[in-house]
């Protein structure tokens, strides 16, 4: 027993350990954020800032139109979020419940895009959306996210122990497949439509390449390219560097306190049989 509670306790002084490593970044930039230039500069590092500067933020929306930026990401974050889950809920269903020629290799051609990376994809993604004369729009931002293989075969799996007796019983009330969809499969599978559509929400809110790629006036930066251009801008100032990261980093937070819930249960449930 005494062995037992030895080892639980330097388990748990490891995690601890490993906690305070990744906590570290985001406190140091969350304190940094409100530092004078003096303070971010100081030696020995001065954790608690002097003064506690609320005009870095300000000084931020002066140098770039980080507003716009936000607009631009949250719109487009949220399009993709939205347009992803829905294609995904929808193809999932499909692949899980109903029976339709060619089914084996439309899955097959879904589970292949799972080792496919995006770097593969990138040129003749591009090819199609400069001929289709989306290159610096919206549409050009969005369409090519709206598929994603993982969401689909993440929800395939869960929509699988979903029991089939209660499709069998919303079928004798009458219900056809959408009406399947709308009133057993949804919400059955809340937790996992809650956890594709967070980790949707947090890869695309940070996603750098294709923007970089497909946008090239200023008016139509993402959040992440415009922090990348302000580096340039405000050379060494550090802590306005701080306090517009800290900005980007808040909706990140918002999203995920909403969704913890879902997210956990997801956890819990996925895999158990009905």
């Amino acid at each position: 027993m005494w062995l037992r509670n030895k080892w639980t306790v330097i388990i748990y002084l490891i995690l601890a350990i490993g906690a305070l490593c990744m906590v570290f970044p985001f406190v140091w930039m969350v304190l940094s954020a409100f530092k004078t230039e003096r303070d971010v500069w100081a030696y020995p590092p001065r954790w608690i800032p002097s003064e506690w500067r609320l005009e870095n933020f300000v000084e931020v929306f002066k140098i770039i139109p980080l507003g716009r930026y936000f607009i631009n990401s949250i719109f487009v974050t949220t399009a993709i979020t939205i347009g992803q889950v829905g294609c995904s809920i929808l193809a999932a269903y499909a692949l899980a419940r109903l029976v339709f020629p060619l089914k084996s290799i439309i899955e097959l051609v879904v589970m292949a895009t799972l080792i496919m990376p995006f770097t593969v994809l990138v040129i003749p993604t591009f090819i199609i959306v400069y001929k289709l004369g989306w290159v610096d729009t919206y549409q050009g931002l969005i369409v090519p996210f709206l598929f994603n293989g993982f969401s689909i075969f993440f929800l395939k799996q869960f929509f699988s122990t979903i029991p089939k007796d209660l499709e069998d019983a919303a079928r004798i009330d009458g219900c056809s497949y959408l009406g399947i969809l709308r009133h057993v499969i949804i919400p059955n599978a809340r937790p996992a439509i809650g956890t594709i559509t967070l980790f949707t929400f947090l890869t695309e809110w940070r996603e750098y390449m294709w923007p970089l790629i497909v946008i090239n006036s200023a008016r139509m930066r993402t959040l992440p390219i415009g922090l990348k251009y302000f580096i340039g801008e405000a050379g060494s100032e550090y802590h306005l560097l701080m306090a517009a990261s800290l900005l980007s980093t808040l909706p990140v937070l918002l999203v995920y306190i909403l969704a913890e819930r879902q997210f956990v249960r997801s956890i819990t449930f996925t895999g158990l049989k009905g």
